[in-house]
């Protein structure tokens, strides 16, 4: 579980998608068009078809949307207070506030099956159903306060709210899709993560992190430090099966979101800011999850 080369075949994607971006035709531009194709449409129906498939039994899954869900909110709670730092950017701070707590569904949804299987899957989607309107919710508000674009209507909008809900009602419904419709979508969601991945690495870059290093070293240190530390905390007070453990700390040692850069920078925030962010929250991912997930294995096997 704590084996590093967990994460290889991922992280290549990423990095060919950082070599294809620098080394070809296939530039900027091109990728910019695939974040979109993959932000409004691949990914909402990867997510919409893991949570309408998912054996979301609530009671069988309370202890670990517990503490999955508490860890985010501790994420967004602390995120947020950092704003009332004196001296802090108020505009860089709504855009890059949210790398703090958001996470990479595509590496988290990889990872997950390849872990523990349709379980492991089954359980990180009921994470990322549960997580995905809290961190989109705390990550529209402060940008649309200072970009003056309409809160609701920014919400109502956002396609990674509209498949989770979507999804859940499905789930809640049992709905039972065609099977040429249900074929249709899961070959769209197989698309989504290597595309995914790849769009990750295309968009990295560093420059726009040396105006505000203080609040970049502050945002990562939660993503990456404080709320797997958390999260193995709660865990451990819930008395999680070591199976839902690993899905709790994987979920919270995530790299962010790419598409954190999407929303600061259609909303106006400052792009460059965070887009440096999820460069280095990615490349941090690289070592945070395998090193978190064997301090894991060190506490359990220690009680």
């Amino acid at each position: 579980m704590a084996n590093p080369l967990l994460l290889l075949p991922d992280f290549l994607l990423i990095l060919l998608g950082f070599v294809i971006c620098r080394g070809t035709a296939l530039d900027r531009p091109v990728w910019q068009a695939a974040e979109k194709l993959v932000y409004f449409l691949l990914f909402p129906v990867l997510l919409f078809n893991s949570i309408v498939k998912s054996p979301l039994q609530a009671m069988q899954t309370m202890s670990l949307a517990l503490a999955g869900v508490g860890t985010v909110a501790v994420g967004v709670v602390v995120a947020l207070a950092i704003g009332r730092w004196p001296g802090v950017d108020r505009r860089r701070h709504a855009s890059g506030a949210q790398v703090a707590y958001r996470f990479n569904s595509y590496i988290a949804l990889a990872l997950a099956e390849r872990m523990q299987g349709a379980q492991g899957l089954a359980w990180v989607a009921l994470l990322i159903a549960l997580s995905v309107p809290l961190c989109n919710v705390a990550a529209v508000w402060p940008l649309a306060r200072h970009g003056g674009h309409s809160y609701t209507r920014e919400l109502t909008r956002n396609p990674l709210i509209i498949s989770t809900v979507l999804g859940l009602v499905g789930n809640v419904a049992g709905l039972q899709l065609p099977e040429a419709l249900a074929t249709v979508l899961q070959r769209i969601g197989v698309a989504a993560l290597p595309l995914g991945l790849m769009a990750v690495g295309a968009g990295l870059t560093v420059g726009g992190l040396k105006a505000a290093s203080g609040l970049a070293t502050a945002l990562s240190g939660i993503r990456h430090a404080l709320l797997p530390a958390v999260a193995i905390g709660l865990t451990l007070a819930l008395h999680l099966a070591p199976e839902q453990s690993g899905i709790v700390v994987l979920f919270a040692a995530l790299p962010t979101a790419s598409s954190t850069y999407v929303l600061a920078a259609r909303m106006g925030g400052d792009g460059g800011f965070v887009a440096g962010l999820v460069t280095v929250s990615t490349l941090l991912g690289m070592l945070s999850v395998p090193l978190w997930l064997a301090v894991l294995c060190a506490v359990t096997n220690a009680r």
